[in-house]
C-alpha cells in the first residue's frame, strides 16, 4: 500500500460556526479515531488533492501538533453542489488489530467471451475487505482468462491469502456481455 504523508492542526472549536470559519480559512475540519482518544484537526484542502482525488489507497502518516499517527482515510464528506470537501474521517490502525477498507478491482488478461465478440464489463469497482493493514493489496487483481461470452465473476469464486472478502456472495464483480453484433453472428451461423 502506498503511503502518504499528511500535516494537521489541532482544533478547539467544534460545531457547524468553526466548522464554517475553518473552511473560510481553506482548511478541512477532520475527526481521527479508533486510538486511545478521539482526535479533532484540521488540514488544508491543498494538502489532501493527491490522496482524496485517485483510485489508488494509501496508508496516511499523519502529523498533529508533533504526535504522529499512522491512518488510513475512512470518509469524506463533499459539498453537495460545489463539490468542495467538507469533512473527513481518518482511522487510527494498529499493528493487530484488522480494519475494513474499500481495495480496487484490476481485471488481467483477455477473456474467451471477448474474443468471441462480447464485451467485458466491470460491475464493482472496489471490494471492501477485512485485514491487517500490512495484508491489503493497493489493488486486488483478477484473471478473467477462462471467462467465456455470457458469463459471470462472483464475489463467492473469489479468494485472496490474507482477506476477507465483506460483499454479498452472489454480487458480480464482471462479466462478458453479449454484444450485437456478436448475437448477429450467431444467429447467422444457425
Amino acid at each position: 500500500m502506498k503511503t502518504f504523508e499528511l500535516a494537521g492542526a489541532a482544533r478547539t472549536g467544534l460545531g457547524k460556526k468553526a466548522a464554517k470559519t475553518y473552511r473560510k480559512e481553506q482548511s478541512i475540519p477532520c475527526v481521527l479515531y479508533g486510538g486511545k482518544e478521539v482526535v479533532h484537526f484540521t488540514v488544508k484542502t491543498d494538502s489532501v488533492r493527491k490522496l482524496i482525488y485517485t483510485p489508488d489507497i494509501h496508508l496516511v502518516n499523519l502529523t498533529i501538533d508533533e504526535k504522529n499517527y499512522t491512518t488510513i482515510l475512512k470518509d469524506a464528506q463533499f459539498h453537495p453542489v460545489s463539490e468542495n470537501i467538507l469533512h473527513m474521517d481518518f482511522l487510527e490502525v494498529v499493528d493487530n488489530s484488522p480494519i475494513t477498507m474499500e481495495v480496487p478491482v484490476v481485471l488481467d488478461g483477455l477473456a474467451e467471451g471477448v474474443k468471441a465478440g462480447g464485451k467485458l464489463v466491470l460491475e464493482i469497482r472496489k471490494l471492501k475487505v477485512k485485514a491487517l493493514y500490512t495484508n491489503i493489496p493497493e489493488k486486488l487483481t483478477i484473471n478473467v482468462e477462462e471467462l467465456g461470452l455470457g458469463k459471470t465473476i462472483q464475489v463467492g469464486a473469489l479468494s485472496f491469502d490474507n482477506l476477507e472478502i465483506l460483499n454479498a456472495k452472489n454480487s458480480v464483480v464482471c462479466s462478458v456481455k453479449m454484444t450485437r453484433a456478436a448475437r448477429g453472428a450467431a444467429t447467422k451461423g444457425e
